[in-house]
């Protein structure tokens, strides 16, 4: 169900409505409060998960060259980087994208965005362009949320084969980050963002045959906001290297 040409024309007439008033704020808002109360707690306990896991993995390689003290630096580095923006952007492909496309989809077959059309309202900006703008303004938030709680199962990781102190922790990590650091993994998180709700607008509206069409746009939806996602995330850390900011 995806074509470069479709999309494309997608993603222009997207930029286009963006721009023009009447602007749908209360539903952008609507989808913008959708998107963190859908996410919030599987991306903590994922986020969390993994901060444990991180330090867990790390920590014997880090001890046996002597470098234990540098575990905070290291697990900070290491979420805020990658896995933070990455584990976030992809809970949210399979939660927040497969939602938005099997909505429109089943919209589109039961024929209520042509209805919509009829009765003079617009439904590419109700529908699409508040949806992609909430998905852009909010997985960028999602993911300093799910850094933070990250963070926090990092020192949980660190305490379970030690004492340490939090305020030590934290202070360390705060020492040793950079804005080199933050900066790439923001512009990751708004493109991933933005990747996810155009292209799972981008399949739901424009769903064809019935029930089986929507789950098959639902499917490609989800899969290729995946592969969108890891090859962001490939672009973004090269270019992040060509200009020595990483």
């Amino acid at each position: 169900m995806f074509t470069a040409a479709g999309q494309t024309k997608f993603l222009f007439r997207y930029f286009k409505e963006l721009f023009i008033p009447p602007f749908e704020w209360n539903e952008t808002f609507n989808q913008s409060f959708a998107v963190i109360f859908k996410s919030f707690i599987p991306s903590g306990i994922t986020a969390f998960v993994m901060g444990i896991v991180i330090v867990l993995q790390s920590r014997p390689s880090l001890v046996e060259f002597g470098a234990g003290a540098y575990i905070p630096s290291m697990a900070a580095a290491t979420i805020i980087r990658e896995v933070g923006p990455l584990i976030t952007a992809l809970i949210c492909a399979g939660n927040i994208g497969s939602g938005i496309s099997a909505e429109l989809g089943s919209m589109k077959i039961t024929e209520q965005i042509d209805a919509m059309e009829v009765s003079g309202a617009n439904p590419f900006k109700f529908l699409v362009v508040t949806r992609v703008t909430a998905c852009t303004l909010m997985i960028p938030i999602l993911v300093i949320y799910a850094d933070g709680i990250s963070l926090l199962g990092a020192y949980t990781g660190a305490n379970i084969k030690g004492e340490s102190s939090i305020y030590l922790f934290f202070d360390q990590i705060i020492e040793k980050l950079k804005f080199n650091d933050v900066f790439p993994a923001l512009i990751k998180s708004v493109l991933f963002g933005f990747t996810i709700g155009m292209v799972s607008c981008y399949q739901g509206f424009n769903s064809q045959n019935g029930t089986v069409g929507v789950g098959k746009a639902t499917n490609a939806a989800v899969l290729s906001s995946l592969l969108f996602i890891i090859i962001i995330d490939m672009v973004v850390v090269q270019i992040a290297n060509i200009f020595n900011i990483l």
